[in-house]
């Protein structure tokens, strides 16, 4: 039953409904999103506001609508406060002012988990929401201006070492500090939860470990095996200065993560060099 965004516009909520209507699933797995790094968000505010809650309203309605028997709706940890006590817990959700670089993409996800809250309360309605962490993995949007911090180090980083360059750059100072989770990872927990839990609050999944940007770096420069010099430049923006995540409510649900930080890079580093043809034709 997937459909490719070209065969199935989200934001379209009559071809949702058409959608769902003729299909009719018995579970939803809510991951479609407009996402993207701190340029990304920086510059297309209208558009991470507008095109998610677009797709987030018409699929949880059409799933209810069509009798879908239960609905996962997978958020993110940017949702958070700002400047949220370490490790974020998920009673902070809605405590303080959020991140500005990403607030229109925040609000959204917000809304997300409040539709879903409220479908709960009024319809009956099964949908749980799930707050992932930094996600990453084969398949991952490697485009420069877009995509998040992890992919983007290793194109660089790639095209650095083909280039032969001594140096790469870095955005930020290094010191902000994220905590990652490989997308197998993620995919086993959202499996795990869909069998195992059906109640309102959210619930965090990540590794309930972080790094500085600047391990991270160094981590995916031995990756990629180039022994460049990194710089990082202090003139452009760090975003929150951490975003660890509490998982002890994961933990309890009977899941923990398996994917190390290293062996996961050095895997998606492995499939970025399998596919780096085609993803610099856009195909």
């Amino acid at each position: 039953m997937l459909r490719t965004h070209q065969e199935l516009d989200l934001t379209d909520q009559l071809s949702v409904r058409r959608f769902f209507q003729a299909e009719r699933p018995e579970a939803v797995i809510m991951a479609a999103a407009a996402v993207g790094g701190i340029y990304a968000n920086m510059s297309q505010p209208a558009r991470h506001i507008r095109d998610n809650l677009l797709i987030q309203g018409n699929v949880i309605d059409a799933a209810y609508q069509s009798g879908a028997g239960k609905l996962v709706f997978l958020g993110s940890s940017c949702i958070y406060p700002k400047l949220s006590p370490q490790p974020i817990k998920e009673e902070y959700l809605l405590t303080g002012p959020l991140e500005p670089t990403n607030e229109g993409y925040a609000i959204a996800k917000i809304a997300g988990v409040k539709m879903c809250q409220a479908y709960r309360r009024e319809y009956g309605f099964n949908a749980i929401s799930l707050m992932p962490t930094n996600l990453y993995g084969p398949g991952d949007n490697f485009d420069l201006q877009n995509s998040h911090v992890l992919p983007a180090l290793i194109r660089r980083f790639h095209e650095a070492k083909v280039r032969g360059e001594d140096s790469v750059t870095v955005w930020g100072t290094g010191t902000p500090r994220r905590e990652f989770l490989h997308v197998d990872d993620l995919a086993d927990a959202v499996l795990h939860l869909l069998q195992i839990y059906d109640a309102e609050p959210i619930v965090n999944v990540g590794w309930g470990q972080d790094v500085t940007i600047r391990e991270l770096a160094e981590i995916v420069l031995a990756a990629v095996g180039h022994n460049a010099r990194l710089i990082f430049d202090s003139t452009m923006p760090d975003g929150t200065p951490r975003k660890l995540l509490d998982v002890s409510r994961l933990t309890n649900l009977g899941w923990q993560p398996r994917i190390a930080l290293k062996t996961g890079i050095e895997r998606t580093y492995a499939w970025f060099k399998e596919h780096a043809a085609e993803l610099r034709s856009g195909t």
